[in-house]
């Protein structure tokens, strides 16, 4: 049977179009996907691909990477990453200043994820160890935790739902600042520690931005850091005093020296709030806006 030469021909150039299509595919295949992101020491940290083993030394990373729904990359934590309740399952390799080396390399990791604590020397000890490590912590602000969100989630293929999370803070941040608009700002007295010492968040600091943020008077915005003194204190006499939930303070400071002869422990105004959701640099920081400002302006948000 004689087969036409243009039926020949139009088969040739199929098979051609085929060819070149599956090198083109396979060129996109191995593309170089290797992800590539600035830590907080200024190094550029490389991975070929998305971490499947991560230890967490850092508590909002942590909370981050729940948020992003990807918690089953977690091999380890800090003791201090205690957010969600179900981190607490996951393996703990110590301190965040002084975690267990010999516990982070018996879990094989692919990469340690660090915050503000983790000392350069720490770094040395696990790079030298071939474990990679990213230290991540922003500027003490709401962008400083847009950009630790973004740069975990891209670390973890996660951009789509990272970017979502931010947006919602920002959509928090917008809501929260649109009801506080024109209300009266009370003085406020942020408390740290108390008794032998006293501290507190100065103005340069990123809970004294929230106060503002929140609709209050930071007593303390005309010192920087977290040292303050009881004279001071006194002498602004603040109308509202806010301290940490969690270490059973409120009775203490209330029944304090010097501390009940305030005008916001008289007239009732002392409260507590979650202060990890101020701290730490993560999803949650947003609510922690809200929180504050709930408790300085409640009839905004009734």
């Amino acid at each position: 049977m004689r087969i036409n030469k243009k039926v020949i021909t139009a088969i040739i150039t199929l098979i051609s179009i085929f060819v070149l299509v599956s090198c083109s595919s396979n060129n996109v295949e191995k593309k170089d996907t290797a992800i590539k992101i600035t830590d907080s020491y200024n190094r550029e940290i490389t991975l070929d691909k998305a971490p499947q083993r991560v230890i967490s030394v850092s508590p909002g990373a942590t909370e981050t990477i729940f948020a992003l729904g990807d918690e089953k990359v977690l091999v380890g934590r800090s003791n201090y990453c205690d957010y969600p309740e179900k981190a607490k399952e996951i393996e703990s390799v110590g301190e965040i200043t002084e975690p267990n080396i010999e516990k982070i390399t018996e879990l094989k990791p692919d990469l340690v994820i660090a915050g503000a604590h983790f000392s350069k020397e720490l770094v040395n000890k696990l790079e030298a160890l071939g474990i990679n490590v990213a230290v991540l912590y922003g500027e003490d602000s709401f962008d400083g935790a847009y950009k630790n969100i973004e740069d975990i989630s891209k670390i973890l293929g996660k951009e789509k739902k990272g970017q979502d999370i931010i947006d919602g803070m920002k959509k928090k941040v917008a809501d929260v600042e649109k009801k506080i608009n024109g209300l009266p700002h009370p003085s406020v007295y942020y408390v740290v520690g108390f008794g032998k010492s006293d501290f507190t968040a100065g103005g340069n600091t990123f809970i004294g931005q929230i106060i503002e943020k929140a609709g209050g008077d930071n007593i303390a915005k005309d010192v920087d850091g977290w040292n303050y003194s009881k004279e001071k204190l006194m002498e602004k006499n603040p109308q509202v005093v806010v301290l940490s939930d969690k270490y059973n303070s409120k009775e203490g400071f209330t029944t304090g020296e010097g501390y009940k002869e305030l005008n916001a422990v008289k007239e009732g105004n002392v409260y507590e709030i979650d202060d990890n959701m101020l701290s730490r640099q993560g999803p949650r920081q947003a609510d922690g806006l809200e929180a504050l400002a709930k408790i300085l302006h409640p009839e905004a948000f009734k």
